[in-house]
């Protein structure tokens, strides 16, 4: 009850109030807070529409990273109950915008975790589980299921060894959210061992280890995607992949990849941006062609048409084909706010460089250790890491091999967790 009180008092009344102040400068946070302001309404709309002995359930992402991994697990429970129906809420624009999926039957932006707010969707749904991807549990929405006897599940749950949801009073306050569960299911032993560690003595939810469904989602992709997937990763172009980049890795590695481009001449490189906003595709082009290299947007032409030395990709939801048209990649994000989706070109068989801050990311730690993955903390780091690829075939092989068992081997989760939601 006392954290209750804390939370609905102090903290998300801040939070609130921080948002409603961002939101006029920042585009994503405008769009985020005016799409909450209408999530009721639909939600209306939608039950209007739905008989009310429908088995409903409530997916939650915190964005598009996110829906990838609830993706194959509302596919295979729509193929064990075909007649439920479905509503899967997006924290971000970038989920809720770009997230077309035939399986979903009601599309909206998560709510306001105010308690009121939450009570009344809640009531207006009757959802009978609410299902949170990974990591983006709102505390409301949690404890208000628990009272109405809603079942509630979080999957794909990572906790890194120096998560601050262990720091004295932040794990106190977790302890409470995470006991309010009634399953996790963690990608790890070591997430499970982890999580035992903040729920301590609590009554706990229960507590299952399925892996990461995300694997699922990026084999699915690629095998569906059929253009040179059966050839070998040395006879695709020679081109290095920059794909989900942030502006602190552009200020890390763009010098570096310019050395590497001029000192290998039939190199190229398909540069993609995490957000493709003009001024950045306008000055990495001026920038590509100060350095005497041409410049073509993949707007403008085919990836298996590619001429010039750089490609920059000016649209979203390209990077899981692309990757297939390349011989190594370096995901963003590494340098700022944490590595980005690294499964993508480990399907796409490729060696994976990425930034120092990958302990978000459970599967770049596998890359690590199985030498499919490198982490980097400078350009020259990347310079001399791929350049030893290329220069050192067997190296390159072995690189490439491990990358795409990581996927391999990871492979079922979905399964495993769609049983689970539905028994538990």
């Amino acid at each position: 009850m006392l954290w209750m009180i804390f939370y609905n008092i102090i903290l998300y009344p801040i939070f609130f109030f921080l948002i409603l102040f961002i939101s006029p400068f920042n585009k994503k946070m405008r769009l985020g807070f005016i799409g909450r302001l209408k999530s009721i309404k639909e939600l209306k709309v939608f039950m209007k529409h739905t008989d009310l002995d429908t088995d409903i359930y409530w997916f939650h992402a915190a964005s598009l990273g996110e829906y990838e991994q609830i993706k194959p697990v509302l596919a295979g429970l729509k193929e064990v109950e075909p007649n439920s129906k479905s509503i899967v809420s997006f924290f971000s624009p970038s989920g809720y915008n770009y997230v077309n999926d035939q399986n979903i039957d009601c599309k909206i932006y998560l709510p306001f975790d105010f308690f009121w707010v939450i009570n009344r969707c809640l009531k207006i749904v009757n959802p009978k589980k609410l299902i949170f991807a990974a990591y983006d549990v709102w505390p409301n929405l949690i404890w208000r299921a628990k009272n109405l006897n809603i079942h509630t599940t979080l999957f794909a749950a990572r906790f890194s060894s120096n998560t601050s949801k262990l720091f004295p009073f932040i794990k106190n306050f977790y302890k409470n959210v995470y006991a309010s569960f009634s399953a996790i299911y963690t990608i790890t032993k070591s997430d499970n061992e982890l999580l035992r560690l903040i729920l301590q003595n609590s009554i706990k939810p229960t507590l299952r280890v399925l892996g990461n469904p995300r694997y699922d989602e990026v084999k699915i992709k690629a095998d569906s995607f059929t253009i040179e997937r059966t050839k070998s990763v040395l006879q695709r172009p020679k081109a290095l992949l920059v794909g989900s980049i942030h502006i602190e890795d552009e200020n890390i590695i763009m010098n570096s990849i310019v050395s590497l481009m001029k000192e290998l001449n039939d190199l190229s490189l398909i540069w993609a941006y995490h957000e493709p906003k003009n001024r950045y595709l306008d000055s990495a082009e001026t920038f590509f062609r100060s350095k005497d290299f041409s410049v073509e947007r993949l707007s403008k032409t085919n990836p298996d048409k590619l001429k010039a030395r750089v490609c920059l990709v000016d649209s979203i939801g390209q990077l899981a084909n692309l990757y297939w048209y390349g011989q190594i990649a370096y995901i963003g994000g590494g340098f700022s706010t944490g590595v980005h989706n690294v499964m993508e070109p480990a399907i796409a068989r490729l060696p994976i460089f990425f930034g120092p801050r990958y302990n978000n990311s459970n599967e770049a730690e596998e890359l690590i250790i199985d030498g499919g993955g490198f982490n980097i903390d400078s350009g020259t780091d990347l310079y001399l890491g791929v350049k030893k690829l290329f220069d050192i075939k067997t190296e390159f092989i072995k690189s490439s091999y491990a990358s795409t068992n990581v996927v391999h081997r990871n492979l079922g989760s979905s399964t495993r967790v769609v049983r689970n939601i539905i028994h538990d």
